[in-house]
């Protein structure tokens, strides 16, 4: 292992994280100042509260079910979860190559990483063909938007090919994946990809505010039958 290489998994990692956490700690204690509206109505009596409304707008994320755009495109909803768990297996592989580098060789451990996150660059490029081709994605795009996906993308493919960690063929593809991981870390909490930092706020206010009026957990009813 280069010099380089080793800075770029250990002290670029732990700065750009620090970094990061002193950002997300000065955004949240911003956020927290503002203090929610009192309700004006009252409770409803449908068996739903507050605390039941939050549980709920919580989980949402993870009930394809409860909305009409996911549960009408499964296709979209499967996307989602995919690209997001390959988010996830690529930020987890930038601590265990560095740290925990042993638990790579664990029989069946790397070809399921690569099987995610070779899965999640594949959805990047669909959303990339998506976002550029279809005019209603263009027209609601930023430029945040088209550069964020397109690093990202790039961000999978480079992890897919890091994650046996060898340096068979050269260090550039860890130096890659390293440099833009770090990247990353100081880019994101200003750009819309922060938005998991506000779901779980905004999340818990809907939920207070709709169990409160008897809206969550939302009820189906069936639908008539058609003769």
């Amino acid at each position: 292992m280069s010099e380089l290489l080793h800075f770029s998994e250990h002290t670029l990692q732990e700065v750009a994280l620090v970094f990061m956490a002193i950002v997300y700690t000065l955004r949240l204690r911003w956020l927290l100042k503002f203090k929610a509206g009192k309700e004006r109505q009252a409770a409803t009596g449908n068996g739903t509260t507050p605390r039941k409304g939050i549980l709920y707008s919580w989980g949402n994320v993870a009930m394809p079910w409860a909305m009409e755009s996911t549960r009408t495109k499964r296709m979209i909803y499967a996307q989602f979860v995919i690209f997001h768990l390959g988010v996830v297996a690529a930020i987890g592989l930038s601590f265990v190559i560095p740290y925990a580098p042993g638990f790579l060789e664990t029989t069946g451990v790397v070809p399921v990483l690569q099987l995610i996150i070779g899965a999640a660059f594949l959805v990047g490029v669909y959303r990339i063909i998506r976002r550029v081709g279809n005019k209603y994605m263009r027209a609601i795009s930023t430029p945040d938007d088209y550069f964020s996906l397109f690093l990202l993308t790039i961000w999978f493919f480079f992890a897919f090919l890091s994650a046996p960690n060898n340096y068979a063929g050269g260090e550039w593809h860890l130096l890659t994946y390293f440099f833009l991981t770090a990247f990353f870390l100081i880019y994101v909490p200003f750009s819309k990809i922060s938005h998991y930092l506000y779901y779980p706020i905004t999340r818990y206010y809907l939920g207070k505010s709709m169990g409160h009026r008897g809206v969550y957990p939302i009820k189906h009813a069936s639908e008539p039958k058609r003769g």
